[in-house]
């Protein structure tokens, strides 16, 4: 079985706290989930203090990734079940090197068949911190977005299609749940899933997988090319879903209880699992 909870907000829609609770329930259920965050990030001024932590250790990732594999169990590695993590900076009143308003990327980690590779934008100051904590004396250094793009072919891509072919067979043998980022419909190519949740303030909407991959094909031609970007609205803009539930706000005790997630969105739990069992 191969779950996927998507945001239906780019920002804060709550899908982390789903998925951990999605993932305590299926513990509980009997079975041992294999837990997967294509692509994630943080902030050095926002996640100051999970920065740090990882920082410290040499590595990079996020919070959300670490929730979902504590409430998932197993021992598999952050950098293996969340391969690309990326970190950014503020840029008060001006744009990064890849368009954005405000903020700019500052180092890629990017998870490779021999480890982990680095890619630091060349265009802005690396943190002397960030510097002594992390291996970026060889990290590949972008200065364009061309040069970015190139990265982007040689390492982003091949990530995303080896955590694929992971996805796939621990879909085959168990259960496999997938954690999309932002707002983007489908993170990885070529995977098809069971069931959707889609997951926004306030409210779950479940889908059937097969046709949730139909519309984001429509909605991009078909083409390959930036198919990972597709937003959940353009999908949701063509699927009526098979249900929708009301998600009740849940406090800072009640979302760092996974067991307690699972109990406050049983119902939602319930429908998502139907859809993809009736399969």
């Amino acid at each position: 079985m191969k779950l996927l909870v998507a945001g239906g907000d780019p920002v804060d829609a709550g899908k982390t706290t789903f998925a951990v609770g999605l993932a305590a329930r299926l513990r509980a259920d009997g079975s041992r989930p294999t837990v997967f965050k294509p692509r994630a990030g943080n902030d050095r001024w926002f996640d100051h203090d999970d920065v740090r932590r990882a920082a410290g250790d040499g590595r990079l990732y996020g919070k959300d990734i670490d929730r979902l594999l504590r409430a998932a169990g197993g021992d598999a590695t952050h950098e293996r079940r969340n391969p690309i993590h990326r970190l950014w900076g503020p840029t008060p009143g001006e744009t990064g090197l890849l368009g954005e308003s405000d903020r700019t990327f500052l180092v890629d980690r990017v998870r490779t068949t021999d480890g982990d590779e680095w890619v630091v934008n060349g265009t802005t100051e690396i943190p002397d911190a960030l510097r002594d904590d992390l291996p970026l004396v060889e990290a590949r250094r972008v200065d364009s977005v061309r040069a970015f793009n190139e990265a982007m072919r040689e390492l982003h891509l091949p990530a995303l299609d080896r955590l694929a072919e992971d996805v796939r067979a621990a879909g085959g043998s168990g259960v496999a749940l997938v954690e999309s980022y932002g707002d983007v419909a489908m993170p990885l190519r070529e995977v098809g899933f069971d069931a959707v949740a889609v997951v926004d303030p306030g409210r779950c909407r479940v889908y059937d997988g097969d046709r949730w991959a139909l519309a984001r094909e429509t909605a991009t031609g078909d083409r390959d090319e930036g198919t990972l970007e597709v937003h959940v609205d353009r999908v949701t803009g063509m699927l009526d879903p098979l249900s929708t539930r009301d998600l009740r706000p849940l406090t800072g005790e009640e979302r760092d209880d996974p067991d307690v997630v699972a109990s406050a969105y049983s119902a939602a739990y319930d429908e998502l699992l139907a859809a993809a069992q009736d399969r």
